[in-house]
C-alpha cells in the first residue's frame, strides 16, 4: 500500500483551506446583504414600540407584544389604500410593458435590419440620449403633460413611458446577433419584411424579449418620480411607490414603520418571483444582446 507524499498532503490542505476561506467570505457577504431584508421582514411583524426600542433586533421582543399583524392590517385602513395602489401599479406596469415589447422590438428590428436614410444618425442620437440623466427630463415632461391635459390620468402615467431607448438598443443588438442568411432565405421564399420579422426573427429573439420584459417590469413597477409628477393631485391614482412614500406624511411624527416595511415587502414579491422564474432567459438575453456592437 502506497501512502501520499507530504507535499501532496500539504497541497491538499492548502486547497481545502482556500475553499473554506472562500466560502466563508461568500457566506459573510451574503449575510451582510441579506440581513436588511430579513430584518425588514421580521420588523413588519413587530409592534411600533418594539421597533422604536429595538430597531435592529432580528426577532420581535415578547415584552412588547411579540409577533403581531398590526402592521399588515393597517395596509387597508382609511389613510392607506394599499389595494388601490396595487391595482394602479398592475395596470400601468402591464400597459407599459406591452408597449415596450411592441414598440422597442419593431424599432430595434428596423434599426438592425432595414436600410433607410438616416438610420445610423438616429441610432447615434438615441445613444446620446442615454447619457442624459432621467431627472433632467422631469420638469420638461411635466410641462408637456400639463399642456396636453393628461395629468392625473392613466394616459399621463402610461404614454410617456411606452417608448424606451434602452429597450430599442437592447433589441437592436439582439437582432444583429442573428445570422443574416435567415433573412435571405426567407426573402427567397417570398416572405415580406413583416413576415420575416414575425416568423423568423421574433422567435429567435425570445431571450432578448424576456430580458426586455423583466427589465421593463422592474423599471415601471419601481418607478417613483414619473408616477409622482403625473398624478400630483389625484390620490386615487397613486401607485405603490408613491403611496408607500406618502405614509410618513399621512401619520405625521409617528409613522407606522411596521406597515411601511410590510407594504414594501409585499411590493417586492412580484418582481422577485418574475426574476427568479425567468433568470436563465434573462442572462441569456443580456449575453446575446452584448455579443454584437
Amino acid at each position: 500500500m502506497t501512502t501520499a507524499s507530504p507535499d501532496f498532503n500539504q497541497d491538499r490542505a492548502r486547497l481545502l483551506a482556500r475553499k473554506f476561506l472562500g466560502y466563508g467570505i461568500l457566506i459573510f457577504f451574503a449575510f451582510v446583504f441579506l440581513y436588511p431584508f430579513v430584518l425588514a421582514f421580521t420588523s413588519s411583524f413587530k409592534s411600533l414600540p418594539d421597533i422604536q426600542q429595538n430597531p435592529v433586533a432580528l426577532f420581535p421582543n415578547p415584552d412588547f407584544g411579540g409577533w403581531t399583524l398590526d402592521g399588515i392590517r393597517r395596509l387597508s385602513s382609511d389613510q392607506i389604500n394599499f389595494p388601490r395602489w396595487t391595482f394602479n401599479s398592475v395596470v400601468t406596469t402591464i400597459a407599459v410593458v406591452v408597449g415596450h415589447v411592441a414598440f422597442d422590438t419593431t424599432a430595434g428590428y428596423a434599426l438592425a435590419r432595414l436600410k433607410f436614410p438616416g438610420r445610423r444618425l438616429i441610432f447615434r442620437g438615441m445613444i446620446a440620449l442615454l447619457a442624459i440623466p432621467g431627472i433632467v427630463l422631469l420638469v420638461p415632461r411635466f410641462l408637456v403633460m400639463n399642456q396636453l391635459g393628461i395629468l392625473n390620468s392613466y394616459t399621463g402615467m402610461i404614454v410617456p413611458l411606452v417608448f424606451d431607448i434602452f429597450g430599442i438598443f437592447l433589441m437592436k443588438q439582439m437582432f444583429e446577433g442573428i445570422p443574416r442568411e435567415l433573412e435571405e432565405a426567407a426573402a427567397l421564399d417570398g416572405a415580406s419584411a413583416w413576415q420575416t420579422f414575425r416568423f423568423v426573427y421574433a422567435p429567435l429573439a425570445a431571450p432578448g424579449l424576456i430580458a426586455l420584459t423583466i427589465l421593463s417590469t422592474q423599471g415601471v413597477w419601481n418607478d417613483f418620480m414619473h408616477m409622482l409628477i403625473s398624478t400630483p393631485s389625484e390620490p386615487s391614482l397613486k401607485t405603490l411607490t408613491v403611496g408607500l412614500a406618502g405614509i410618513t406624511a399621512a401619520f405625521g411624527e409617528a409613522p407606522p414603520w411596521n406597515t411601511m416595511l410590510a407594504g414594501s415587502l409585499i411590493a417586492t414579491i412580484p418582481i422577485a418571483i418574475i426574476f427568479f422564474v425567468f433568470q436563465r432567459y434573462f442572462v441569456q438575453g443580456i449575453a446575446a444582446s452584448g455579443s454584437k456592437g
